[in-house]
């Protein structure tokens, strides 16, 4: 006040103890909230820069959560495809069994050695719904010649035909016998894929026609070749055991169908089918059974195909499923301008229909080796395509960590930066408060001494 008049001494004293105050608050706030700058009145341009670096620093904070979710969701996607990868091996697996196993139904005929007539037929089964014939009898012409070819009838020709392919043009040679002529015949006909088949039986050439049409025979360029021979009338005969099995297994429309066999005289008939053979033999009618494993078989692979799919639509993570064609966004830096977009390749979903598996597998699909390797090759693709796919998103993942990993060691660069501008040394200011409370003590007992020589005065006046 200025009515009232201090001493210098006691003057001088007070200021010290009222900058000591000063500095021991200062220091107490510092200890009490840890930074050595805590507006822009303490240093301007620490509190703004430090500010600058935390809010930078927060807001790649914020995008680390959205890094967190976008590597879960690649993950959740990559457990998807590791389980459609196991479940695709499996139907492979499937396939392989089906492929190896050949236990197909089989059915022994007794034939008729005296049949002059009548048909086998075969349907259902892997030859469909229109009945294969095949002929039980067949055509037989024999010829008289039981000598050899004269030097006089070399260069003869004759033809031969079985009435539905090219003729056959045979050329006699002086000393051919029989049996050469029955293999010249043979020949001729393998060549020319014709029906006519020839043989000595008895001394005596036979020449067959496996059609049951009937034999032409007729002189060739060179006059006399059929003469020679002296062929006779068409006869029917029953086929024998062997010849139906080889006519059958050469049969186009029954090759890869059935298969046939000799089982001790009698004609034994393979189906190699999952489905039923309907099997007639003149007037009687008999059923083989399909392949019971192949056709349950089938019915797995269906199974593990309709799994695939819902492998591939619960893949999802908070809403998102790559699997599913979905996209997922995750931005790198504050500014949005470093990000990457996932997605599978094509935008397609990861399911049966994209990957190119066929819709339903029918037990019937599964009847020929041909038939199941092109399945095989369809599961091969999709497993590539699903490895591929995984391999795409491992790479999005490596990529993704790596920024999260970037991000976390810049928000710690930042915030590091930040403390060293504001951030207090709380050694150092624990040891200016100690030094502020004694300098406070003693500046009290200085104030104490100034004032005890007005106290003196005061004794004086008493």
């Amino acid at each position: 006040m200025a009515d009232i008049n201090l001493t210098a001494a006691v003057r001088s004293n007070l200021s010290s103890l009222q900058n000591t105050a000063t500095l021991m608050a200062k220091t107490q706030d510092r200890l009490s909230t840890g930074n050595k700058v805590n507006s822009a009145l303490d240093n301007p341009t620490n509190f703004f820069t430090a500010a600058s670096l935390n809010s930078r620093a927060g807001d790649l904070n914020n995008l680390m959560d959205s890094m967190a979710n976008g590597i879960k969701t690649i993950e959740a996607a990559n457990n998807g495809l590791t389980s459609i990868t196991k479940n695709l091996e499996s139907m492979q697996s499937t396939l392989r069994q089906a492929r190896q196993d050949k236990s197909f139904q089989t059915q022994s005929y007794t034939l008729d050695t005296a049949a002059t007539t009548g048909n086998i037929s075969f349907e259902g089964g892997a030859v469909g719904d229109t009945a294969v014939d095949v002929a039980l009898t067949k055509t037989v012409k024999t010829a008289t010649f039981t000598g050899t070819v004269a030097a006089a009838d070399t260069g003869k020709q004759f033809t031969i035909s079985d009435g539905t392919t090219a003729t056959l043009d045979i050329t006699l040679a002086t000393g051919d016998t029989a049996t050469d002529i029955a293999n010249k015949i043979n020949t001729a006909a393998t060549t020319a894929g014709n029906a006519i088949t020839a043989k000595v039986e008895n001394g005596q050439l036979k020449v067959s026609n496996s059609t049951g049409a009937a034999i032409t025979v007729a002189e060739g360029t060179t006059t006399g070749g059929a003469a020679v021979l002296g062929f006779g009338a068409d006869a029917t005969a029953a086929k024998s055991t062997d010849e139906l099995v080889s006519e059958i297994n050469k049969n186009d429309d029954l090759k890869g169908k059935i298969r046939a066999s000799n089982d001790n005289g009698k004609l034994r008939i393979e189906n190699l089918s999952t489905q039923a053979l309907d099997v007639t033999q003149g007037t009687t009618a008999s059923e083989i059974a399909g392949n019971s494993v192949r056709a349950d078989l089938a019915n797995q692979f269906n199974e593990l195909r309709d799994q695939l799919d819902k492998l591939s639509d619960d893949a999802s993570f908070n809403g998102i499923n790559l699997l599913r064609g979905d996209k997922l966004k995750i931005t790198f830096n504050e500014t949005g301008t470093s990000s990457i977009d996932i997605q599978s390749k094509g935008e397609d979903a990861v399911n049966a229909a994209n990957l190119k598996l066929s819709t339903t597998l029918t037990a019937k699909d599964l009847d020929s080796d041909a038939g199941i390797d092109a399945f095989l090759d369809q599961v091969k693709g999709a497993l590539n395509s699903v490895r591929s796919q995984a391999s795409s998103f491992g790479s999005n993942l490596s990529i993704v960590q790596n920024r999260q990993d970037f991000t976390k060691s810049m928000i710690n660069t930042l915030e590091t930066g930040a403390g060293n501008l504001t951030l207090a040394d709380m050694n150092q200011e624990a040891a200016n408060m100690m030094a502020l409370q004694t300098r406070q003590s003693l500046g009290t007992s200085t104030l104490s001494m100034a004032n005890q020589a007005d106290q003196s005065i005061l004794q004086l006046l008493r």
